[in-house]
């Protein structure tokens, strides 16, 4: 394959990316002396090492990408370089073994927020700062990020951002390079998480709980330093903050750069996800919170509310904080949660899931074979505000989404197979294949994915994998024509 040595050279470049990620994890460590130097001095090397021989070894590559290439090196670049994320976590903590720390790494790496520690707060610093950087970054995508310096290599990455980012990011308006359009993408997730820390600091945190919370709540991560997430301050303005930058980052960053660029909100008003997705998540959490009442789950309505909107927000939009166990509330409730995980947030957004824009076009499609039954002469296209959806469109999305519910079907039997039952099995699977965070029963609130055998965290954590590419750029690899193209 030609393609293969610019795949190391750039895998090499995003392998030292993480050394000097761990790098500021290493001076966290030096500065407040929280016992975890050796292990992030000894990760920052090995990783700076490897990827400086991989980088340098391969540096007379050809300077092209092919489209079987780009799909592999997404693949590569979320399995095989989250392996030197392990490092500081299997270095520092002697016990923790390979198959849990790599579920944890790329639980954070796609934003899923699903833990097999316990004991968060007692853990070093410098270890959790790591667990939500890597949920940061993993936010944002480290292939956007590499889309972003790819240009100063002389790699294209116009085939990157399409394998990352299938779907209706507002390309036309961003700027027209590739780079500037990626750059674009991060100045509005850096502008959006610093205002978040600040609004956490003035809400009652302190700043190391800030910062990683709102780490955690821009990548619909969800990862909490504290074992009982967000419970642990017990804090309605704490709640209402999350809440607010949890749904900021469930929409389109593109919409947001323009908003911030225009210094208008008319950009929003136009995104026919922003919406969808509102109207369907604030929608549900009265809906939750009126079943919450109705069945005597806490006193006051407005306790429910505040109870059902954060937990229902926070699951929905794909994060995974909570404050409550909701494996307690009915049932109806938290299933309900799980499926709004499928479908709420936006493309372009950093979370996970079937996404809104692919949600609309299905029911719009559903209403139009309505029409055209009641109507078969009828020639009436299928729009979705001013824009008109081509036929190519549709199918691609009806075979996304006839993948999606194949591969979780498969996934769910899997863990059924290996002894689990069916609502662990399942909720765990929707959980990790929505990049949402905590499942029922065994892996719920008040539990975590620790509790699976070894096998099953492998099969946790290739769901999280194939729903964070989104499908396509994995199953497509096994797909013998692809390579013939």
């Amino acid at each position: 394959m030609n393609s293969l040595p610019t795949i190391f050279h750039v895998l090499g470049v995003v392998i030292m990316g993480f050394g000097a990620l761990m790098a500021t994890c290493l001076l966290t460590s030096l500065a407040f002396d929280d016992g975890a130097t050796l292990a992030f001095y000894q990760g920052t090397a090995i990783s700076l090492l490897t990827g400086y021989l991989l980088f340098f070894v391969t540096k007379n590559a050809p300077k092209k990408i092919s489209q079987q290439a780009s799909f592999l090196l997404v693949t590569l670049c979320w399995s095989l370089a989250s392996v030197f994320c392990t490092l500081p976590l299997m270095l520092q903590l002697p016990d923790f073994k390979f198959v849990d720390a790599y579920f944890e790494v790329i639980s954070a790496l796609t934003t899923t927020g699903a833990t097999t520690l316990s004991g968060l707060d007692y853990l070093p610093m410098a270890v959790n700062l790591w667990r939500h950087e890597l949920t940061w970054f993993g936010g944002i995508g480290i292939i956007v990020f590499a889309v972003a310096v790819l240009p100063i290599l002389g790699v294209g990455g116009m085939q990157l951002l399409k394998s990352e980012s299938p779907g209706s990011v507002k390309e036309s308006e961003l700027p027209p390079r590739i780079a500037q359009a990626a750059k674009s993408l991060w100045v509005a997730y850096v502008v959006i998480t610093l205002l978040c820390i600040v609004c956490l600091k003035l809400a009652g945190m302190g700043w190391f709980d800030a910062v990683c919370h709102a780490f955690a709540a821009m990548s619909l991560g969800g990862f909490s330093t504290h074992d009982t997430s967000v419970g642990f301050f017990n804090s309605l303005p704490i709640e209402m903050v999350l809440t607010f930058f949890q749904l900021i980052a469930a929409m389109n960053f593109a919409t947001h750069f323009l908003a911030l660029r225009k210094r208008s909100f008319s950009p929003y008003k136009k995104d026919v996800e922003v919406w969808g997705m509102l109207i369907a998540v604030l929608g549900s959490c009265v809906l939750a919170a009126s079943v919450l009442w109705y069945n005597q789950t806490y006193p006051e309505f407005l306790t429910c509310l505040r109870h059902a909107t954060f937990n229902l927000v926070t699951v929905a939009t794909t994060s995974g904080f909570m404050t409550q166990d909701f494996n307690l509330w009915p049932i109806f409730v938290p299933m309900w949660m799980l499926f709004l995980s499928s479908i709420s947030v936006s493309t372009g957004s950093t979370g996970g899931g079937i996404r809104m824009i692919r949600t609309i076009i299905l029911m719009k499609q559903a209403r139009l074979e309505m029409f055209k039954f009641i109507h078969p002469n009828a020639i009436k296209p299928l729009k979705i505000g001013s824009s008109t959806i081509h036929d190519n469109i549709v199918t691609s999305v009806t075979g996304f989404i006839f993948l999606y519910f194949i591969c979780i079907v498969i996934l769910v039997f899997t863990l059924l197979l290996s002894g689990l039952d069916f609502i662990t099995a399942f909720t765990a699977i929707i959980a990790c294949f929505n990049n949402a965070g905590p499942g029922l029963n065994l892996v719920g609130p008040a539990s975590n994915y620790g509790v699976l055998s070894d096998f099953q965290t492998n099969v946790c954590t290739f769901a999280m994998l194939l729903g964070r590419v989104q499908i396509f750029s994995i199953v497509i690899l096994f797909v013998p024509e692809f390579w013939r193209k």
